[in-house]
């Protein structure tokens, strides 16, 4: 049965000196001198520039996915909420959601044009990928679940043609595998994020436990394909005639552990959960084995390469932020879901090094007003650096709408494993120190709240 939902509970007053105390004995005098957790301020900034830069279907979908479990928890399927959601839009989180809602809105509204005019099957948008469109299908449903613009767009339809185009148009490998490319089979580790995501979401909602089991079955399929027992690592892109990549890219793999992690949620907290029990407990595998095999390649610095197996002079190898953070995220999530905390101290110091402070670049523009000043991997306007280009997995990039996604995705996972007593925490002795500078950071947010 799902968990009672904890995340909205107000702390009280003893709750909150409990936490005083924790920070202040677990943190060294040396430590207690700065801290650079990011603060929510920051991580809406952080926030705000993935709205200014998510273009792309699968940048769309995952801003839809990082609102929910940043800004709305209660349509989150991380929410240990029982479901489905609400049907009638809660009131404390109407406006975090019109963002949400305004994606799938202009989406839906705009698909039969980018669609050439075409009825039936087809994707949300236009797409040379068969699966990135999909990743913006639970807002759809949403959308269509909670009856917003009161009936005047069809997002029914939007999302049934979406999921028929999925089933009926895609190409398929022989052993049924959907294609994550339109024009040819072709399999990416990026497809367990954006497609069974969504076929769960739509299984649950319309009680259809055959399409659940789908959704467990293509990732079950996909990682038959792509995983290396050898190393425990996902390879990206196999089985297309042209533009394969062999190698381990440390994105797709936590591509490939958040969206089974969603998939899990989902099940877990819907009528199919006791029935259900095997491929929960495969995700869940699945997913640590995907920890263990990349976090065998995480250094000193905190930050993973582009290619975790590669150094970082390798060709199309660079320190990556992005992968970094996605991959903090699902530690956290698998923490907060299951008694798995391996490599919490590995994500805290992914996390802590994300937010690290350059005392150099602090002091050398002191005049700047921007709130990111001193942070090492952060532009002065809030984007995450360094990143692999979104757009071309094995050059560094820019600007990353993905990357901002992932580092909101982290600071919420994070934010909720600390607000749940930061379970798992005590087993690993160098994860004190973080903990307490987080503990202090959340005590700051409480006592403005307060």
């Amino acid at each position: 049965m799902p968990r009672h939902n904890v995340h909205h509970s107000p702390r009280k007053p003893r709750a909150l000196r409990a936490l005083t105390l924790l920070a202040l004995t677990t943190l060294p005098a040396c430590a207690q001198q700065q801290s650079s957790n990011l603060t929510d301020d920051l991580v809406n900034v952080v926030s705000g520039r993935l709205a200014e830069a998510a273009l792309e279907s699968w940048e769309l979908g995952t801003r839809t996915q990082t609102i929910l479990e940043y800004n709305a928890t209660t349509y989150s399927v991380f929410s240990h909420n029982a479901l489905p959601p609400p049907r009638q839009l809660p009131s404390d989180v109407h406006d975090a959601m019109q963002p949400f809602f305004q994606i799938a809105r202009e989406v839906v509204q705009n698909r039969s044009e980018s669609n050439g005019n075409i009825s039936g099957p087809q994707p949300l948008i236009q797409d040379g990928s068969a699966a990135d469109p999909s990743s913006i299908g639970m807002s759809v449903l949403i959308a269509n679940w909670t009856s917003q613009d009161s009936g005047s767009v069809d997002y029914a339809t939007a999302a049934t043609d979406q999921l028929n185009f999925l089933l009926t148009k895609v190409p398929r490998a022989s052993d049924g595998t959907i294609s994550h490319r339109v024009s040819e089979v072709q399999l990416w580790s990026d497809f367990v994020y954006m497609v069974p995501p969504f076929l769960a979401y739509y299984a649950m909602l319309s009680r259809n436990r055959t399409l659940l089991e789908e959704s467990y079955n293509q990732i079950k399929l996909y990682r038959t394909h792509l995983f290396d027992p050898n190393v425990n690592m996902w390879r990206h892109v196999l089985e297309g005639t042209e533009g394969n990549d062999e190698g381990y890219w440390t994105t797709g793999n936590g591509w490939a552990a958040a969206g089974m992690l969603r998939v899990w949620a989902t099940i877990h907290n819907s009528e199919y959960a006791n029935s259900m029990k095997n491929e929960q407990k495969d995700l869940i595998n699945w997913v640590m084995e995907i920890h263990d095999g990349v976090y065998a390649h995480l250094d000193d610095t905190g930050l993973f390469n582009n290619y975790p197996d590669q150094p970082s002079t390798a060709q199309g190898n660079f320190v990556d932020g992005s992968s970094t953070a996605l991959l903090a995220s699902t530690v956290y999530r698998l923490a907060l879901l299951q008694p798995v905390y391996k490599h919490l101290p590995n994500a805290e110091r992914s996390r802590i090094a994300l937010s690290s402070i350059n005392n150099t670049a602090l002091h050398s523009d002191a005049n700047s007003t921007s709130p990111f000043l001193g942070y090492a991997h952060f532009t002065p306007t809030g984007f995450l650096t360094p990143v692999v280009n979104p757009h071309s997995y094995g050059v560094e990039g820019n600007e990353s709408a993905e990357g901002q996604a992932f580092v909101v995705q982290m600071h919420a996972g994070w934010r909720e494993w600390i607000a749940e007593g930061a379970i798992g925490a005590n087993g690993a002795a160098n994860v004190r120190v973080n903990l307490a500078l987080g503990l202090l950071g959340l005590l700051v947010g409480l006592v403005l709240v307060l």
